[in-house]
């Protein structure tokens, strides 16, 4: 678990990091002094001075700032109970209010930008996608495994073993269609097209809202061939003799059409798992003798065979457009997403903090890599796109102390032709940080919760 924060840890350190030179570099535009700027938070390590700024690593490697002139003035103004703050050359209070707006807003325009770029390498260097068959399974069909029953999927006519075409007006290819699609729409009657027993069907589904996760659901997981694609050195799979491309066609006797039916099998504990298993041509039978984690986790070491579709590369100017039209749809996901957070969703489980991200993306790091590097850093820049995405309207958000409340002041003191009056920008800004103060530690109590969920 060190391993996948620390990884975590610098992937959100990136996306912070291209955040403050946003900042950092309009505010040299517009003839603002940047004092200091910090990779890390807390006390520096080390540090160096290049043309009037202290560029510093500091002792927490979290975050970073970018500290500009303008902050003495400002608590003197306060101390002296000032109508202004006082002018002084080189201060972010001494440019103009478009400057300081543009300076506020380069951050997450930062992040907007490194989402295109990173979007647009990617789409122009192609990829590759591990997912499942657009053929589904219903989860109620397995309540030992899932103990979910009468979802959208059942209430909707779905059944076990439907291949989905189309949803709405979208073609579906993949299981990762299908989420996508039914994740984006909770409480959104969709137009399923399904293929049942070689005739079409069209059914209406309505997905639930996920209150843990603020996404949709329907009740249905993908239709995996119990087909071995690997099997992990010293597991108990592999001391039993599996191999790769082994068909598994029962399990204690009972028949194996998908995954599941070995996760049901597993979920009444038994001690051995007889197996039926074809090799090429050949049947035989095979012992398996799980072990189960303090958790009641079994992991066998098997895993399924997938479905791997490639994305071609693009050229420049279709990379840059599938580049710029990924981050924008990532961007109203997040504002959709935002608007769920008063639908009675659980924000101990859907709203993450620092460290439930630093896991998450050190998490997708260590997955993907085992898969290649290159699979492994498309998956984790991809991941590091959506991270900034979300840090860009987070920040726009007229909150105090945020860059949005900020831009939103300064727009008041242009709108009014005066500057903002020391105390009242105080008492502005003691709001956002009683807010920031409520969302740190509901977050951080949700992310520790999660940490001892993982063991």
């Amino acid at each position: 678990m060190i391993y996948t924060i620390l990884l975590g840890v610098l992937g959100l350190d990136i996306v912070v990091l291209v955040h403050e030179l946003g900042h950092f570099a309009v505010a040299k535009l517009s003839g603002i002094e940047v004092e200091a700027f910090s990779i890390g938070m807390g006390k520096k390590l080390v540090s160096f001075i290049f043309k009037g700024t202290e560029y510093r690593i500091s002792i927490l490697p979290v975050g970073g700032y970018c500290k500009m002139k303008g902050e003495e003035q400002f608590s003197r103004a306060l101390k002296e109970k000032a109508d202004v703050i006082p002018y002084e050359q080189g201060s972010i209070f001494s440019v103009s209010p478009l400057k300081r707006i543009a300076t506020y807003f380069a951050g997450p325009f930062a992040n907007l930008l490194f989402s295109i770029i990173v979007l647009s390498i990617i789409w122009f260097s192609g990829f590759a996608i591990h997912t499942y068959s657009n053929r589904i399974v219903l989860i109620s069909d397995y309540p030992e495994v899932f103990h979910s029953i009468d979802n959208p999927a059942d209430k909707g006519g779905l059944k076990t073993g439907d291949t989905i075409l189309r949803i709405d007006n979208h073609t579906i290819k993949t299981y990762a269609d299908i989420q996508d699609i039914v994740y984006k729409s909770p409480s959104k009657p969709l137009i399923f097209t399904v293929i049942r027993n070689g005739r079409k069907i069209k059914l209406t589904i309505t997905p639930a809202l996920d209150k843990d996760s603020g996404a949709g659901k329907i009740g249905v997981s993908p239709y995996i061939q119990p087909v071995v694609q690997s099997v992990k050195e010293q597991s108990a799979a592999d001391l039993a003799g599996l191999r790769a491309n082994d068909r598994i066609l029962s399990v204690n006797g009972k028949i194996v059409r998908t995954y599941l039916d070995i996760l049901a099998a597993l979920s009444a504990k038994p001690k051995i798992l007889k197996m039926e298993v074809l090799s090429g041509s050949k049947k035989s039978e095979k012992t398996v003798i799980p072990f189960y984690t303090d958790k009641g986790n079994t992991p066998l070491g098997i895993s399924f065979a997938s479905e791997t579709i490639k994305q071609r590369q693009s050229n420049p100017f279709k990379s840059i457009a599938k580049g710029t039209e990924e981050t924008f749809n990532n961007f109203f996901l997040t504002v959709k997403s935002m608007g769920m957070l008063f639908s009675g969703i659980n924000l101990n489980k859907a709203v993450s903090g620092p460290i439930r991200i630093s896991y998450f993306v050190g998490e997708v790091a260590t997955q993907s890599f085992k898969d290649g590097f290159k699979t492994g850093t498309t998956t984790l820049f991809r991941f590091l796109s959506i991270i900034s995405v979300a840090l860009c309207f987070a920040n726009l958000i007229p909150i105090p102390i945020f860059d949005g409340g900020l831009i939103l002041f300064t727009f008041l003191a242009i709108v009014i032709r005066k500057p903002i009056k020391p105390v009242i920008y105080y008492r502005y800004q003691s709001i956002g940080i009683f807010i920031l103060l409520i969302l740190f530690f509901l977050t951080t109590f949700g992310d520790i919760s999660f940490l001892f969920s993982k063991g």
